[in-house]
């Protein structure tokens, strides 16, 4: 009987074309070394800086989080949703007190923040599984 998988690999990778089609070179951490088109690695993996740096950054969580878009829920509260490189959705909202000081621009950075702030944790579980894979 055959069942499905999922798993978290870290590798290293370079572009590397073999017999006319783009792809990567992957090795991975006990050293084996194989090639995969292009399209195919680049739905699998997501760069998260040079090789041996093992951290999450900035610029990789606002890549991952893809399509954002924000609207003015009621007179002082603004709703962001998230659609990430994974299509996994983040729906967050920043609401102000009294109505007078309502800023659409300030509640979509405090709604976006909180948004980055849970996909830096989602990232960094990811990161963590790759490196130590699943100790059971």
């Amino acid at each position: 009987m055959t069942k499905e998988y999922i798993g978290v690999k870290k590798v290293t990778a370079w572009e590397e074309d073999r017999h006319g089609q783009a792809g990567y070179a992957v090795k991975y951490e006990d050293g084996y070394v194989s090639w995969c088109p292009k399209d195919a690695f680049e739905k699998s993996y997501l760069c998260v800086g040079d090789s041996g740096v093992n951290k999450i950054n900035i610029d990789t969580v606002q890549l991952m989080m893809g399509n954002v878009q924000s609207n003015q829920l009621d007179e002082k509260t603004t709703h962001v949703k998230s659609t990430a490189l994974t299509g996994f959705v983040t729906h967050e909202v920043s609401s102000c007190v009294d109505p007078a000081n309502y800023d659409q621009e300030l509640g979509t950075q405090i709604a976006t923040h909180r948004i980055q702030d849970k996909l830096w944790g989602h990232l960094g579980f990811v990161l963590q599984w790759a490196l130590n894979g699943i100790k059971r």
